[in-house]
């Protein structure tokens, strides 16, 4: 039986009187590639937040490659990479500069950073672009680089935040290509969010699907229609969260506008 890598047991998050995670659990195992889908402000991003460090759960517990995410916050730190949704490179300086500045804060050995960056940038075809500042390139070289500048620490498990938002077609199966083969190669554990439900299930194991901070369905595709009685993942996933439009503002926030959910609750 493969190891779990990634536990939430009773995990929710509070902001104030607005619960944005609602007493969430699941388990995911290591070198699973596992999709964690919803609508906008279900809770998507509060989560990952809470898996990466950068929030606390108000309670239940996390644990990342047996590390409890609350309490041994650098040891889980050291056991993931992430691309965050949002860009997060500097755009002033070269794709190596990048690369060596991120080596730098993560404590990559000095005697091993130039062939591990070397490696990673041919993993992404990105090698020949190494000294070119990152403002010259485009959307998909960017998200290329940001996911080898992820994979610097050779970290256990990578976080993928809307990681192919803005990009064509090629780009994104280029991606998801290089995703897999993590996966299967390296034995890494991938835990990605997306609004494409075409790539959730061409690409990923298994699946939760998460609606106003609570976990309405885990499972693989086939377990996710023939629960709801549907023939695809995306009438599965409609079935499971309803075909109203949810509010734009919360998308990527979740839980952390809670005045704004305050107001708008006020308003129903």
């Amino acid at each position: 039986m493969a190891k779990s890598i990634i536990g939430a047991k009773g995990v929710t998050k509070r902001f104030g009187d607005i619960i944005a995670v609602d007493n969430i659990d699941f388990d995911i195992q290591q070198g699973e590639i596992f999709a964690f889908l919803g609508p906008n402000g279900a809770g998507k991003s509060t989560t990952i937040k809470m898996l990466t460090t950068m929030l606390r759960p108000t309670s239940g517990k996390l644990t990342l490659d047996g590390h409890d995410v609350a309490k041994e916050r650098d040891s889980a730190r050291k056991a993931f990479g992430i691309v965050f949704q949002d860009p997060s490179l500097d755009e002033e300086l070269s794709a190596y500069e990048n690369m060596d500045l991120h080596a730098a804060l993560y404590g990559v050995p000095k005697a091993h950073r130039r062939t591990r960056i070397k490696e990673l940038l041919e993993l992404v075809e990105l090698d020949g672009r190494q000294d070119y500042m990152v403002k010259t390139f485009s959307g998909g070289m960017r998200r290329r680089l940001e996911i080898a500048r992820g994979l610097l620490h050779e970290p256990r498990v990578l976080f993928l935040d809307e990681p192919t938002l803005g990009l064509d077609t090629q780009t994104r199966n280029l991606m998801w290509d290089y995703v897999k083969k993590l996966s299967h190669e390296k034995g890494m554990t991938i835990f990605f969010t997306t609004h494409y439900l075409d790539e959730a299930e061409a690409v990923a194991e298994r699946i939760a699907i998460i609606d106003h901070g609570k976990i309405v369905a885990l499972g693989t595709t086939p377990q996710l229609c023939k629960q709801t009685g549907t023939k695809t993942l995306e009438e599965a996933y409609l079935q499971l969260t309803g075909k109203t439009l949810r509010d734009e503002s919360s998308s990527g926030n979740d839980g952390l506008n809670f005045k704004t959910a305050l107001r708008n609750r006020r308003l129903r």
